[in-house]
């Protein structure tokens, strides 16, 4: 990589009036951009009771910000605070202050995260090929892999790696020290492990290959350079090194293998027994993101090497600016940390975080060179050729979403059970509420009441955290479908459960063998489908009218002091 790009390769992130073409295709990048991410606004408030799937651990606990007497010894809520990137509970706190709720935010950042990640892509693209069509291609294709991943949406710290990432690729390719750091710092602060992933480049920089070998850098500036980046990523890191959390220790892959919690069907399915989609397509331990979450365009990527190998038929290659060479590199370095994930599973996370990000964005970038150098160099053989590429190209470039099922996606979970909702809001602050339902994952969102369990918040991977949780969800299904009062009296007592949630339907074994919580403990799932099967009389059923606070077709809310005093 050149240690000082010419002049004229400088392309500013923020283009000047004189350069109208570069105005009018960020402008054009930044409105289609927009266009997606209203597309899910839309969604998010299109209902009073609505929140992204994996928002509801990152996000419900935050409603502290404005009471805090919700969620008072809630090990749920504590957990979710503690894991949370200091960054991004941060963010939230402050704007929360200003008095906007921590669940509305997490559906307005959405938009703006994408408004930054577009400059970046768009502005990266441009230090590589200085042409403004190559930034808006990448920027769009960018765009359309993200939105037809629920990650950017969430607005949950993982959202943030995106711009962040694109951010310090951008500051490191113009050798700009400050932006770099703030880059480097906001990634610990948002999303730790991109951090690794920024060290190994500021490592790689050190190094640069000359006639076919591979020798140490000869420049002073770039070993002052690195260094800094890597302070910064020592210091930004050195809090989690340094402190123990409560929730410690993090599980092992040997323990895990032992769990079908970590097997097909559990709450964080890892483990195969299929080798390639183990290794290659596995959402947690892939080495790629799934075929369907991406453009069919982003195939092109792989021309883009090809063509550097016969520039006399495509010139435009000659434009490449060096820095090119980062492409490869953080390939290398996710690679790198993939198979070290596998290694030290799971104390640095998930393996796939680290190239599934990366691909995401680095696929893009380079299809939006590739294609501007193919349409490039057929216009030199063919006008007419060229015009017709150009013509089929923009046309599945801007209209391939609407072939995107459910695009843009959100995961939006849509609350169905309004009269539910409302009846836990009007009751203290400091109720528990057991049940089985799924029905559950959605009440600390929607009620800001806590629970004692349920299959949203059931995360393995912090072993002092999961293992009473594991066991309070086994105590419940014992004591929904015991046969002795004293065991549901006992259960209740020692959990201080305030509220029983039921289902209807939650007597029947067609119940058990459809609810994936309950699948998710196989012994007493059994035990249970068994008493149903049998007809065993349970002591919990006969006590519903009595003890029965509020009711729906679907729904029945217990009062746990009357089943208490019934026996």
């Amino acid at each position: 990589m050149p240690k000082n790009p010419p002049k004229k390769t400088q392309l500013s992130l923020i283009t000047h009036q004189s350069q109208p073409r570069v105005i009018f295709w960020l402008s054009l990048s930044l409105i289609i951009a927009t266009s997606y991410s209203l597309l899910a606004l839309k969604q998010a408030f299109n209902s009073p009771y609505i929140v992204q799937d994996d928002a509801r651990q990152h996000v419900f606990w935050m409603q502290r910000y404005i009471d805090s007497q919700l969620f008072p010894n809630d090990t749920i809520a504590d957990y979710f605070q503690t894991v949370a990137p200091v960054g991004y509970k941060t963010l939230y706190q402050i704007i929360a202050n200003l008095g906007i709720a921590p669940l509305t935010l997490s559906k307005l950042l959405p938009l703006l995260l994408t408004l930054i990640t577009t400059i970046y892509a768009f502005a990266l693209t441009r230090q590589l090929l200085p042409l403004p069509i190559a930034g808006f291609i990448s920027s769009l294709l960018v765009n359309q892999t993200l939105w037809m991943r629920d990650d950017l949406v969430s607005a949950t710290p993982r959202a943030f790696v995106y711009p962040l990432l694109l951010g310090f690729w951008y500051y490191l390719i113009k050798r700009s020290l400050i932006p770099s750091l703030g880059a480097i710092a906001l990634q610990g602060w948002f999303y730790p492990q991109s951090v690794l992933i920024s060290s190994g480049l500021l490592i790689l920089q050190l190094g640069e290959w000359q006639r076919g070998k591979l020798r140490l850098s000869r420049e002073t500036k770039d070993y002052y350079f690195s260094a800094a980046g890597l302070l910064v990523a020592f210091l930004v890191m050195l809090p989690y090194a340094l402190t123990q959390s409560d929730f410690e220790p993090i599980i092992t892959a040997t323990q895990a293998k032992d769990m079908p919690e970590f097997w097909a069907g559990g709450r964080a399915s890892f483990f195969t027994d299929n080798f390639w989609d183990f290794w290659l397509n596995g959402d947690r331990s892939g080495l790629l993101p799934r075929r369907q979450s991406l453009p069919i365009l982003l195939y092109a990527a792989l021309l883009l090497p090809c063509f550097g190998k016969i520039p006399q038929h495509f010139p435009l290659t000659r434009q490449i600016h060096p820095s090119i060479i980062l492409l490869p590199q953080i390939l290398l370095i996710s690679l790198t940390l993939f198979f070290t994930a596998h290694l030290l599973l799971f104390h640095l996370h998930l393996p796939s975080r680290y190239t599934e990000h990366t691909l995401r964005l680095l696929l893009p970038i380079a299809t939006g060179i590739a294609l501007t150098i193919l349409c490039h160099g057929l216009f030199q053989k063919t006008q007419i050729l060229a015009i017709g590429f150009a013509t089929i190209l923009a046309g599945i470039l801007l209209f391939y979403p609407l072939l995107v099922p459910n695009f843009p996606k959100t995961a939006y979970e849509i609350g169905t059970a309004p009269q539910l909702y409302q009846f836990f809001t009007h009751q203290p602050k400091d109720s528990l509420i057991a049940s089985l339902s799924p029905e559950t994952d959605n009440l600390p969102t929607f009620t800001h009441r806590s629970i004692l369990v349920s299959w949203e918040y059931a995360i393995p991977y912090h072993l002092s955290y999961y293992l009473p949780l594991r066991q309070r969800a086994i105590n419940l299904i014992r004591a929904q479908y015991s046969p002795d009062a004293n065991e549901i009296k006992t259960f209740i007592q020692n959990h201080t459960i305030d509220f029983w949630l039921i289902d209807q339907s939650a007597f029947t074994p067609d119940y058990i063998s459809h609810n994936k919580w309950i699948q998710q403990f196989p012994d007493v799932a059994t035990e249970a489908s068994l008493k149903l099967e049998q007809e065993i009389p349970l002591a919990l059923p006969p006590l519903i009218r009595q003890c029965t606070l509020f009711h729906t077709q679907k729904f029945t809310v217990l009062d746990a002091k009357c089943l208490v005093r019934a026996w």
